[in-house]
């Protein structure tokens, strides 16, 4: 096991003298691990070094894909990098408490003939298979997944996006999807985000995956998004937006509430769901 902080190292090691560049890295990652996110200053202070000597440590484990930069410091990457066969299949219990808490977020803000965009990934199409409404509405998506989950639902008109399908994200986002998209104008959009944190914002793992999620956001009318509490101050490469595009944010009935308090800070909207089937004891 490799210890979080200096002080647990020497004290393993009966060393005083300096910490080398590799364990002092793997330090540095268990404190990620541990805290969510580190920050320059403090750890060279902890370390007894430069905050260059830092910065130079965040670099490389940057550069070898196991943290991301941000001012003043680092964040995890969000593990939502596999394929969407594989996420499909994981969290599964857990995804339908979010999804079934953002269905009751949605129903009392879609009026009769609103329109809602439902994008894609493995929690959103939870949140598909627990959206029954008791109206008429438009649900718009680029995920046949979801397209088929909502085919022949009661009081749902169903538009599909077309084009290329992404094997990672499971749906249309290349330029036939931006031109499909032109015509929409959504009341609400439920992203799918594969990272969200106050400091760094909403991201994806795929370039064009969040050019269209961009585009989305941009042609409604407001923005929601459930998330796991692993995607939860993470970064991902590629840049949606700004925490704040987010209106509505599902989390889980644990989510850590330092994360929380951070994203109502800046004025998004937290709506916790249900303890999981897996949580009740």
């Amino acid at each position: 096991m490799v210890p979080d902080s200096i002080g647990a190292w020497r004290m393993a090691t009966g060393s005083s003298s300096e910490v080398f560049p590799d364990e002092r890295q793997r330090i540095i990652l268990a404190r990620l691990a541990r805290d969510g996110r580190v920050l320059a200053a403090e750890l060279a202070r902890e370390f007894r070094t430069s905050e260059d000597t830092i910065r130079r440590d965040l670099r490389d484990l940057a550069g070898a894909g196991q943290c991301r930069r941000v001012y003043g410091g680092a964040l995890p990457l969000s593990p939502a990098f596999g394929s969407w066969a594989d996420r499909r299949a994981e969290a599964t219990e857990r995804k339908a408490a979010l999804g079934s808490a953002c269905a009751a977020l949605v129903r009392p803000r879609l009026r009769a003939g609103a329109v809602l965009f439902l994008d894609a990934g493995s929690t959103n199409l939870a949140i598909a298979r627990a959206l029954p409404l008791d109206r008429d509405v438009t649900v718009v998506t680029n995920a046949p997944e979801i397209a088929a989950a909502l085919t022949g639902q009661r009081g749902i008109e169903l538009v599909v996006i077309g084009g290329r399908i992404d094997p990672r994200s499971g749906a249309a986002v290349g330029a036939r999807a931006l031109r499909d998209l032109r015509e929409l104008r959504a009341d609400l959009a439920i992203l799918g985000a594969c990272a969200v944190s106050a400091e760094a914002g909403i991201a994806a793992f795929g370039a064009e995956e969040a050019e269209f999620k961009r585009a989305v956001a941009a042609r409604s009318a407001s923005v929601a998004a459930a998330v796991l509490n692993d995607r939860l101050g993470t970064i991902a490469p590629f840049a949606i937006g700004p925490a704040s595009t987010i209106a509505h944010l599902v989390v889980e009935a644990d989510a850590p509430e330092s994360e929380v308090a951070s994203l109502a800070g800046i004025g998004v909207e937290i709506c916790r769901a249900k303890p999981a089937a897996t949580d009740i004891r």
